[in-house]
């Protein structure tokens, strides 16, 4: 499944032999100064803010700089093929678009949801919908027909909210179940405190919930009769701290690969892998969730050595595509993008998004063409080497 992703700079190039530049940033830093300026101060500050002193957060960007690709060259290959294979879907690329639980009042139109479904068929890159989302899981996963889409539970603890969620998800099309271990408490987060900002407790990006039949008649009428005891309940059942057991009954309730979300050490791989998990999410929240962590790229060379072959997905911290090479190179088998595609999306919405996916991809090929390795499969632990 080869594909030019190179070719992108070309397109931009040749625009600009004709007097045209770029309608939308092809780097992070630009980016994130776009959505700074365009989105309001509340949604701001909750997605681009962190746990803590937000050292984790800025620990995780870090990381990446303390790798660095070891070129090799005479290789001969002019093309590249950045295909992989999940969970028996092919796939173009290894990207991918992480959960992001106020995607859906990131664009200008409340429907972020929508433009990530949008821009993930348009450019093959799957995205994980989360469960918080402004659209229900119904109206998104009928977006995704030639690129997969994958939902993510916030498991609640209302079991047969849970099994109602996850077999919507199956019905609508989704091809895996992504469930967030590390999310049962929201950690401390002094921006949205300092200003008492709490989307959902305000309404927001609960449709999933609002439209389910369960989530219903656990209130005992319509949510839209009644926002606020909607909302009240909503904050009582959210969070379940899941344990090993709890695959059990996921596995019983769907067909569907299940992947756990939120994995860092070698010893909770193992535990996953014999509950029954399908794929393994190395992934520290983006540093939102707990201060003072490790970075998750400093743990994923470990869990990729206990997931014994499985699946490993990976986020936290990528910014561009030399990014998700070296996140390949230490063993992920898909990396996700986080901030910079929310970034993007408030920027220029489902074009603006497009955009950003292709300026990733297209880099991450061009430095693999550069230093010699035109395959996924090339890229190994000795393409990388430690620099600090």
């Amino acid at each position: 499944m080869t594909r030019r992703f190179g070719d992108f700079q070309n397109e931009i190039y040749g625009d600009g032999l004709r007097g045209r530049l770029p309608r939308y940033p092809v780097d992070f830093d630009s980016l994130e100064r776009t959505a700074a300026a365009v989105l309001p101060s509340w949604i701001w500050s909750y997605v681009a803010g962190g746990c803590g002193d937000e050292h984790t957060q800025r620990a995780n960007v870090a990381a990446f700089r303390k790798w660095g690709i070891v070129p090799r060259m005479g290789i001969g290959e002019y093309e590249r093929d950045l295909s992989v294979e999940l969970f028996g879907m092919a796939l173009p690329s290894p990207v991918f678009l992480a959960p992001v639980g106020v995607m859906g009042i990131c664009t200008g139109d409340f429907h972020g949801d929508l433009v990530a479904a949008r821009a993930s068929e348009r450019t093959g890159v799957p995205a994980i919908q989360s469960t918080l989302a402004m659209d229900p899981l119904e109206v998104t996963g009928a977006v995704h027909r030639r690129t997969p889409g994958l939902f993510q539970l916030y498991t609640p603890t209302d079991r047969e909210l849970a099994i109602s969620l996850l077999q919507r998800a199956e019905r609508a099309g989704y091809k895996a179940i992504v469930v967030t271990l590390d999310t049962w408490v929201t950690g401390w987060r002094p921006r949205d405190l300092n200003t008492a900002n709490f989307p959902q407790l305000r309404g927001w990006c609960l449709a999933n919930y609002f439209s389910d039949e369960r989530f219903r008649a656990m209130l005992g009428r319509a949510p839209e009769s009644d926002p606020a005891g909607a909302i009240h309940l909503w904050s009582r059942i959210f969070g379940k701290s899941v344990s090993w057991d709890d695959l059990t009954w996921m596995r019983e309730s769907t067909s569907l690969p299940i992947v756990v979300k939120g994995v860092c050490r070698s010893d909770d791989v193992r535990r996953a892998i014999d509950a029954g998990a399908d794929g393994i999410y190395c992934s520290n929240h983006g540093g939102r969730q707990a201060d003072g962590g490790l970075p998750a790229l400093d743990a994923l060379p470990e869990v990729v050595a206990a997931a014994r072959g499985l699946p490993v997905l990976f986020d936290s911290g990528v910014r561009n595509g030399t990014d998700v090479v070296k996140a390949l190179a230490l063993g992920a088998t898909a990396v996700g993008l986080g901030r910079s595609y929310v970034y993007a999306a408030a920027a220029g919405g489902e074009d603006g998004l497009v955009h950003h996916l292709r300026s990733v991809l297209a880099e991450a090929d061009l430095l693999m063409a550069v230093d010699g390795y035109p395959t996924i499969a090339d890229l190994t632990l000795d393409a990388i080497r430690r620099v600090v």
